[in-house]
């Protein structure tokens, strides 16, 4: 769908309600057929996180996973009309206002949940703190240009490839009350690190530079997350502040860990990184970071 500007230009130009149904109706009904490793690997990764499902209750979960999927895209197209409380819930709003409005940088971090680009835009129209997202670019070079192009006019600044370490740095220790905006279930060598469901891991990748980053510049983690309640209406969870003068490293990843697993598995039907793992793999010994 990113690849396809027709589509695109459909969406942007359908009424935003249509336009999420629509994309989720193609995904479910056209692009779900032509993916069936990924529908498999989804369906395996689902009998082991959630044994207790019986089999039509785990299809139904895999059904809804290709349909938000599919709405999320085409949301991506119409966010600017999202990105307010009429299709945003945040729960105990008034205490996540006030952490927002709180002092020093601050890492906000989460996972592929329900629509996480409207969460990073969520973020940042809900507080004048300088944000900055970090991404990792699609391989194909026409879907890349287009999520750019689509992120540009809601997401601010962004960063990602080589030098990205630098610039996230700059952007927390130069600007007062930076935010820096990461997801925490990247793929890397056809597996997803985080968030470990019990396996022997060590920080790495996205979470192993948040914990440093955070050390280095004194910012607090905000674990949140969205998930879509229906259509496109969605709901804003998020966990006390992790402060890293007060907590150990193994404890802010424990916390973060236990908040953003159980929220994987709650709502597997709407966690993207559920086909991009495959839980019947041993884990090397020393994943790289």
């Amino acid at each position: 769908m990113l690849s396809n500007p027709f589509l695109f230009f459909l969406m942007r130009h359908l009424p935003a309600p249509i336009a999420s149904w629509l994309g989720g109706w193609l995904s479910a009904n056209i692009a779900r057929p032509t993916m069936k490793l990924r529908d498999a690997r989804a369906r395996a990764n689902l009998a082991m996180l959630r044994p207790d499902l019986r089999q039509a209750e785990a299809e139904a979960i895999l059904t809804r996973r290709w349909v938000n999927i599919g709405r999320t895209m085409a949301e991506l197209a119409n966010i600017d009309r999202l990105v307010n409380d009429a299709h945003v819930t945040v729960i105990d709003k008034a205490a996540y206002q006030a952490v927002l409005d709180g002092p020093g940088p601050m890492i906000a971090f989460t996972a592929h949940l329900g629509n996480w680009d409207l969460l990073a835009a969520h973020i940042k129209w809900s507080t004048d703190r300088p944000g900055l997202g970090v991404y990792e670019a699609p391989e194909d070079p026409k879907t890349a240009a287009q999520l750019k192009k689509a992120r540009s006019s809601y997401m601010g600044e962004a960063i990602g490839g080589e030098g990205a370490a630098r610039g996230v740095l700059k952007h927390l220790t130069q600007k007062d009350r930076a935010t820096l905006y990461i997801l925490a279930d990247e793929r890397r060598d056809r597996q997803v690190w985080f968030p470990t469901f019990g396996r022997p891991l060590e920080p790495s990748g996205n979470l192993s530079i948040a914990l440093r980053l955070a050390r280095k510049v004194g910012a607090q983690f905000l674990p949140f997350y969205l998930v879509r309640t229906h259509g496109p209406h969605f709901e804003l969870h998020w966990h006390a502040p992790l402060n890293p003068a007060t907590m150990s490293d193994a404890q802010i990843m424990a916390t973060l860990d236990d908040f953003l697993g159980k929220a994987c598995i709650t709502h597997a039907d709407q966690w993207l990184a559920l086909h991009d793992m495959d839980l019947t793999q041993p884990i090397p010994i020393s994943p790289a970071i």
